[in-house]
């Protein structure tokens, strides 16, 4: 019989599982990986190359876990999904018996938590942003999906773990038990420092420009087609700025088309070639327009690197984001003029500089450490 202490601190045995590769829910499953294997705990992971990124893959491959995984799981439901799950239910097999299995996303939060009868293994879901945050889904969507988590939440889902108190609260009104779910606020690393001249320079980025940044993935969701449209509005009356874009995705094609008939082309940047962490050094202010969030990443990088913040009012904004104080935040809508005239309330130079004064205050609030050490806990809670 165990004591009581060896719960606490015995080694435990962690599957993590994953289908997008990109963005936040992928930074955010590198960096627990790596955090529960340096606290000395097995770790296995599964991830679907079907949209994983090489940087991705490159990452996970060098963190030396116990076992990585490739599993085919596809984005949008369909009959692949029972070929995922006996592919993912055969892992756990013969890599188990786990503490816990972990599933990030809705479609690996999905295929992790419908299980059969048998030895109980806990499992934890972590969903990124749920489906029905989407404004755009529609009622019957909102619907469809809306029930679905629900039940899984009800029936099949240990530990449900909200990235944001707008997530939280969203998971609420879906109708999911308070006791199953936690709050755990995403954590970053420690900003990058020095690179802000050799990415300008590599960019042909003026020095002395205000640069405003963009990060994530080129989707419906982060609607990089706003920021350029309102971009093209502030450039008239900003001739000093420029629009620094990174990321790739499904809307690369339409991005590039988009910013080839601005006006503003010329000051426009769009590459892939740098982290969010690193493209935070070059950038003044961090520019997102998305359309649905529950703790972006990148917001969370900017604030921890100090940069004041130009926002549609979505979830996890009111965390890094005080209206006024270290940026702006904007309706979320389409209608570009909003953005547009943030952007030119933001780069009025005594507006910036007391923005920055603020946003320098805050920057020590995101530590990755915070966020693996909470983590952990609710591993240690449901292990027996």
């Amino acid at each position: 019989m165990k004591r009581p202490s060896d719960r606490a601190t015995r080694p435990l045995r962690l599957m993590q599982v994953l289908e997008p590769s990109g963005g936040g829910s992928g930074r955010h499953f590198l960096d627990l990986c790596r955090g529960m294997k340096q606290r000395g705990h097995i770790v296995h992971a599964a991830y679907s190359p079907l949209r994983a990124e090489e940087r991705f893959v490159g990452e996970l491959l060098s963190i030396g876990l116990d076992g990585v995984h490739s599993v085919d799981m596809k984005r949008a439901p369909g009959p692949s999904d029972l070929g995922a799950w006996r592919r993912l239910r055969g892992l756990m097999r013969e890599h188990g018996p786990f503490d816990a299995v972990h599933g990030h996303s809705s479609k690996a939060g999905a295929l992790t938590r419908i299980r059969l009868p048998g030895p109980h293994v806990p499992r934890i879901y972590t969903p990124h942003a749920f489906r029905t945050m989407d404004p755009g889904l529609g009622p019957a969507g909102y619907f469809v999906y809306g029930l679905i988590e629900r039940c899984l939440a009800r029936f099949l889902t240990d530990q449900l773990i909200c990235v944001s108190a707008d997530e939280y609260a969203h998971a609420r009104a879906l109708g999911m038990p308070r006791r199953k779910l936690s709050i755990i606020v995403n954590g970053v690393e420690e900003p990058a420092h020095g690179l802000r001249r050799r990415i300008r320079a590599e960019l042909a980025l003026p020095d002395n420009a205000l640069v405003f940044g963009f990060v994530g993935r080129l989707s419906t969701q982060k609607a990089p087609e706003r920021l350029i449209d309102a971009f093209t509005v502030a450039a008239r009356t900003l001739p000093h700025a420029y629009l620094l874009m990174v990321g790739s995705g499904e809307l690369e094609r339409q991005v590039r088309a988009r910013i080839a008939k601005s006006p503003a082309a010329d000051r426009i940047r769009l590459t892939m070639h740098y982290t969010g962490r690193q493209a935070m050094d070059a950038i003044d202010v961090l520019a997102m327009p998305s359309r649905y969030e529950a703790m972006s990443y990148v917001m969370l990088e900017a604030a921890a690197a100090g940069k004041p913040l130009v926002l549609t009012e979505v979830g996890g904004a009111s965390t890094v984001l005080e209206d006024g104080r270290n940026g702006i935040l904007v309706a979320n809508v389409d209608d570009p003029a909003q953005f547009a005239r943030a952007m030119i309330k933001a780069s009025d130079p005594k507006r910036l500089a007391r923005y920055e004064t603020e946003a320098a205050r805050k920057q020590g609030d995101y530590g990755l450490p915070r966020m693996i050490a909470e983590t952990e806990a609710v591993y240690r809670q449901w292990a027996k």
